[in-house]
């Protein structure tokens, strides 16, 4: 007969401290989220996270979530796991800009991860709020993919201020246009395929770009505006670190990168972040929406690996307390796992995984042994509690990340984890 797993303090501690929820709808009461508040306290960003993209459950609570933060707490922006450049015409929609049926269109060529629900609720917000809510895409272009997003209306901007440097962006954007894809996943090995001197010429004309740019920003300024320079130069910046990046996924890809590589996307996300605060109103707060691997405040790890520092840790280096990170995640249903596939639309396929029993040692067996359901739990209180604990220290050393698991200190990694007892994979994925 097997033995049964050691009994964990942790579900001990969740038994008694964890608060049930009772709603995933996004228009049901919110009261029962005012535990929040004390968690989220002063904060300016407050991240919610997921332990995958693709849930039914957890994009509703994400809604819920937001709706707390912008109706109860005065939060005012919307950061997302999308691309920056590809944010602004988003923004304008959400502020009324064009019809109701457009955002459609604005997101056709997106990954579906669940941003047009909250956008929707934002532009009916928006109809009778103030100060309205914005939004802000943090991501690099594409999620990696493509280098246009971001190139396309540097090009606009040069003909305006800098027509002489036109010829060296066009050898980019005919470069980038070659391998152009939905996502990291299959833009990275159309990177690889392309020869060395394009991949070289490729890297040096962004950077000598982006140089000048930095170089003459007064020239630019008088011939433009400062607001103008400045989204036109974080582009730029974009394309450089989705560069960065196509090279870091291609080695990772053939088991030859460097440690922690691929981070060079999540500092870029974390800067968009930081970048966006300081131009928002006085006193703006932030709801940021992203997976849990991005917004956790510990490096990401797997078999005692290093593989990233998560924008999470750059922003709670950059913020200490008005950083928040809310993680999501779940103990049976399905997750999404997405393995790799050149020819699917954006490089990767979506497979519902019956989710295993939770191993020992996760957030998720200790959620399961306290026998608790749509519940959150402040790790906040915990990391106090267990500094004099001899018991309940170091608490959860793992969280899913879809059917594997992130090896971090838990306490540390997350101040709020939300779970819920069940994962659903989208049905509208058909797409995909």
């Amino acid at each position: 007969m097997p033995a049964s797993p050691p009994h964990n303090p942790f579900a001990d501690w969740l038994r008694t401290h964890a608060v049930p929820l009772t709603h995933l709808d996004p228009e049901a009461p919110l009261d029962e989220l005012e535990p929040l508040r004390a968690i989220v306290g002063a904060a300016r960003v407050v991240a919610v996270g997921e332990s995958s993209h693709f849930i039914d459950e957890f994009a509703l609570m994400r809604e819920r979530i937001l709706r707390f933060l912008v109706e109860r707490c005065g939060f005012t922006a919307l950061a997302f796991e999308y691309g920056f450049s590809e944010g602004i015409p988003l923004d304008a929609w959400a502020q009324a800009d064009g019809t109701d049926d457009e955002l459609s269109a604005h997101l056709a060529a997106a990954i579906p991860v669940g941003v047009d629900e909250p956008l929707r609720w934002i532009r009916r917000h928006n109809r009778t709020a103030s100060p309205p809510v914005r939004f802000a895409g943090i991501d690099i272009p594409a999620a990696g993919g493509s280098l246009l997003p971001a190139l396309a209306p540097v090009a606009d901007y040069l003909r305006q201020v800098d027509p002489e440097t036109l010829p060296a962006l066009q050898t980019a954007l005919q470069i980038a246009e070659s391998f152009a894809r939905g996502s990291a996943a299959d833009a990275a090995p159309a990177w690889a395929r392309l020869s060395t001197t394009e991949q070289d010429t490729l890297t040096a004309t962004l950077t000598r770009l982006l140089i000048r740019f930095r170089s003459l920003e007064p020239l630019y300024v008088s011939r433009s505006d400062q607001h103008g320079y400045d989204i036109a130069l974080r582009r730029l910046e974009g394309a450089c670190y989705a560069d960065y990046t196509f090279r870091a996924m291609a080695d990772l890809f053939v088991g030859k990168g460097l440690t922690a590589d691929t981070s060079a996307r999540d500092v870029y996300m974390a800067e968009s972040v930081l970048w966006h605060l300081e131009r928002l109103e006085p006193g703006a707060r932030v709801v940021l929406v992203a997976h849990n691997a991005h917004i956790q405040k510990t490096p990401v790890s797997f078999n005692g690996h290093l593989t990233g520092l998560p924008m999470g840790q750059h922003l709670h280096r950059a913020l200490g307390d008005d950083y928040v990170a809310l993680g999501l995640t779940s103990t049976t249903g399905h997750t999404a796992d997405m393995p790799r596939d050149e020819n699917a639309r954006f490089g990767f396929t979506i497979e519902a995984t019956a989710l295993e029993p939770p191993e020992p040692g996760s957030i998720e067996a200790a959620f399961a042994e306290a026998e608790l359901r749509l519940s959150i739990a402040d790790l906040q209180q915990a990391r106090r509690e267990a500094g004099g604990s001899v018991g309940l220290a170091p608490g959860p050393d793992r969280i899913r990340i879809q059917s594997a698991y992130l090896h971090t200190p838990v306490l540390e990694a997350f101040d709020t984890i939300v779970h819920t007892p069940t994962s659903t994979v989208s049905a509208h994925l058909e797409n995909l």
